[in-house]
C-alpha cells in the first residue's frame, strides 16, 4: 500500500497533461508523470518518493505510437517492454528490454519510465545510444527534439514539467550487424554486472555500456581505441579498460577489479562475433 494520497488525473493530449501539470505545479502539488508505474509504486512503499498529483500518458495518442514509417521507427514512451520486444522492429532493443526483470514487470515497465527512472541500469538506453536515436520531450515551454547523447549524461536532463513522449531511430540502424551480451551475478534476469550494446556502423563499432559505472554511457574515447585496426585486438581492449573515464562500480554485486575481467572477456566476444562486418 502506498503510504500516502495522491490525486490521479489521466489526459488525453499532450496539451492537456502540460496544462495540468502546470496548474499542479503552482499550487505546490509537486505531480510526477506516470506511465507503468513500478518504480513509483514501489519506492511510495518505502517512503523514496512523495507526491500529491499523478498524471497517467498512457491515454495520450503520441505516447502510445509504435511505428516504422518514412525512414523512421517511432517508439512512444508509453510503450511497455513487451511491446517493444513482440514487436521486434529494433531487434537490439528487443533483446536488451527482455533482459530487464521478469516478464511480469516487463508488461508494465515502459520505455520513458525506464529512461527517466532513477534506477541506475536504464538498460533500455544503449541500444538507442549507439543507434544515435533522437528524443522527443514537450513541456511549458513547448517541445523539442534532441539526440539522445546531448539529453543524457548520468540522467535524463531535462526539466520537471517535460514528459518524454517518443524515441525515433532512423531505420538504417534496425538491421545493422549488433551484439547485446548481459553478465549478472547469479540469475539471467537481474540488474547487470555489465551490459553491453554494440553496433557496427560503416565498419565502426558503436559501443554502450551499463552497470559498468553508476550511470549508463557512451564513449567516443572508448570507440576510438576499440576501432583503431592498428593494434592486436588485445592491446585495444587493455587500453580501453585503462582508459573507462568514470569511476568504475565496486559494490556487492562485484568488485572493479571483477568488473574489469569481467569487461575484458565481453569485449573479446563482441570482436569475435562482428569480426566479418568490422
Amino acid at each position: 500500500m502506498i503510504p500516502f494520497n495522491f490525486d490521479y488525473y489521466k489526459p488525453n493530449t499532450l496539451a492537456e497533461a502540460i496544462n495540468l501539470y502546470a496548474e499542479l505545479d503552482s499550487i505546490g502539488k509537486s505531480p510526477i508523470y506516470y506511465g507503468g508505474g513500478t518504480e513509483f509504486i514501489s519506492m511510495a512503499r518505502v517512503h523514496n518518493v512523495y507526491t500529491e498529483a499523478v498524471i497517467d500518458i498512457k491515454d495520450i495518442p503520441e505516447c502510445n505510437i509504435h511505428v516504422l514509417k518514412n525512414n523512421k521507427l517511432t517508439i512512444g514512451s508509453a510503450i511497455t517492454l513487451t511491446d517493444i520486444a513482440i514487436e521486434n522492429y529494433f531487434p537490439l532493443l528487443s533483446l536488451a528490454v527482455k533482459r530487464i526483470a521478469d516478464h511480469t514487470i516487463q508488461d508494465k515497465i515502459t520505455l520513458g519510465g525506464n529512461l527517466a527512472g532513477t534506477i541506475i541500469y536504464k538498460e533500455s538506453i544503449l541500444p538507442l545510444m549507439v543507434a544515435n536515436a533522437n528524443i522527443v520531450l514537450v513541456g511549458i515551454n513547448g517541445s523539442r527534439t534532441i539526440p539522445i547523447m546531448d539529453v543524457f549524461f548520468k540522467k535524463m536532463k531535462i526539466s520537471n514539467d517535460e514528459l518524454i513522449v517518443q524515441a525515433i531511430i532512423d531505420e538504417k540502424y534496425l538491421t545493422l550487424s549488433s551484439i547485446h551480451v548481459k553478465r549478472t551475478r547469479n540469475e539471467k534476469i537481474d540488474y547487470p554486472l555489465i551490459t553491453l550494446v554494440a553496433l557496427v556502423e560503416q565498419g565502426k563499432i558503436n559501443i554502450a555500456f551499463s552497470g559498468l559505472c553508476d550511470f549508463p554511457f557512451r564513449s567516443k574515447l572508448l570507440e576510438d581505441i576499440l576501432n583503431d585496426k592498428s593494434l592486436p585486438k588485445d592491446e585495444r581492449i587493455n587500453m580501453l579498460i585503462q582508459n573507462i573515464p568514470y569511476k568504475i562500480l565496486d559494490n556487492l554485486e562485484g568488485s572493479s577489479e571483477y568488473r574489469k575481467f569481467m569487461l575484458h572477456t565481453m569485449i573479446d566476444e563482441t570482436l569475435e562475433n562482428l569480426q566479418e562486418v568490422i
